[in-house]
């Protein structure tokens, strides 16, 4: 069985990481089943990718219909005699299905990792029900139900849950302590959020939970420490809200790191303030490394976090809430083990990369076998 995995995007978040995992997994488990990457050139994913002992090509894609990327598709496919296409980003799928187009390519399927509804105009509808795109993998039952609406064969839609490897969170290196790097006195608690700056990220409300917690609830025992890729002009827009609040003391973006994650267990609070979601790999990580999850309850999140059970939950935009929900965790530091507990067991029950491997293959042999 060889797979060809697309990727279009600049950025490397926790889409990109669940290719690395997704083909690791088949690399120690099912060999036999063979995985490439064709990733876009020179950007983050590219680099990241060097580092692995993965199988990966590139393209170059200089704008978003670049035939030279359309190209590659097909000498691939052709030169390694692919079975099937599995696309992980919107522009990958519109690159792909030009190639079809031009040539006779394998079957595709898709990983809708976001909760956005499929846009009601021609394009869109065309590429997301094309007859050589078999399936579409949905990362939370949320995606799945937004997802339906632009569907014409709701049997093309599949709930597959991402994953982490419990064994490579253990091994993470942190590489840098926080406190002393950040000069964090040793009372204040630091809550983090590793998010790049994108949209539907809302780090404003981020930044407005900062001011709510630590100027109008005068708390000034919590550091917020905010880790990810910085995107002008939103990054701006950031820094001077938190300069206009005052909050430089209280407040640190640390910019891409490659491993985030191995930074998480010098969290006291991890914080998701997103306005849109799929499931973010943030809160899985969280979980295996026991510190308790604070967030908006958008997108899969509801799925995975129940209020007061194993985390806390606001509505998006709701700063006021979320601070809340912060002081209600300091003020009762006994639900943190219980939270934590939980969430930890749930994660390696039910979301591990291993296990999201096997449903993958499980989907793969069915379009396969419907193909023969």
């Amino acid at each position: 069985m060889n797979i060809l995995h697309l990727s279009a995007v600049n950025n490397w978040g926790g889409g990109e990481n669940q290719i690395e995992l997704l083909c690791r997994e088949f690399k120690e488990h099912y060999p036999e089943v063979k995985n490439q990457i064709l990733c876009k050139k020179g950007k983050l994913f590219h680099k990241r990718l060097e580092k692995t002992n993965l199988k990966f090509l590139t393209a170059s894609l200089a704008f978003q219909m670049d035939p030279r990327y359309i190209r590659r598709i097909i000498s691939i496919c052709k030169k390694e005699n692919i079975d099937l296409i599995h696309i992980h980003d919107s522009t990958a799928l519109s690159l792909a299905i030009i190639a079809d187009n031009l040539a006779d390519l394998p079957p595709m399927v898709f990983s809708k990792k976001t909760s956005f509804p499929i846009r009601n105009r021609k394009q869109s509808l065309y590429k997301y029900n094309h007859p050589k795109l078999k399936k579409i993998f949905c990362v939370s039952k949320k995606t799945r139900n937004v997802t339906s609406e632009g569907i014409q064969d709701e049997n093309k839609l599949v709930t597959l849950y991402h994953g982490i490897d419990p064994e490579l969170q253990r091994n993470l290196k942190p590489g840098l302590d926080l406190r002393n790097f950040l000069k964090i006195p040793s009372e204040r608690k630091i809550i983090g959020n590793i998010a790049n700056h994108i949209e539907a990220k809302d780090l404003q409300t981020l930044v407005k939970t900062a001011n709510q917690l630590i100027n109008r609830e005068n708390r000034k025992d919590f550091h917020f420490v905010q880790i990810g890729g910085f995107e002008k002009p939103r990054t701006s827009s950031l820094l001077q809200e938190v300069k206009q609040f005052g909050l430089e003391e209280h407040f640190s973006f640390l910019g891409f790191r490659e491993n985030a994650a191995a930074l998480i267990p010098q969290f006291d609070i991890s914080i998701i303030t997103s306005e849109s979601e799929g499931l973010p790999q943030f809160i899985y990580e969280s979980f295996f490394h026991k510190i308790p999850v604070i967030s908006t309850g958008v997108g899969g999140i509801s799925e995975i976090i129940t209020h007061k059970i194993n985390g806390l939950l606001a509505q998006a935009h709701d700063h006021k809430k979320l601070c809340e929900n912060i002081l209600i965790l300091a003020e009762n530091e006994e639900l943190i083990p219980k939270f934590a507990e939980i969430s930890h067991q749930m994660v390696l029950q039910n979301f591990t990369s291993e296990i999201m491997m096997e449903k993958t293959l499980i989907e793969y042999k069915k379009i396969l076998h419907e193909r023969l």
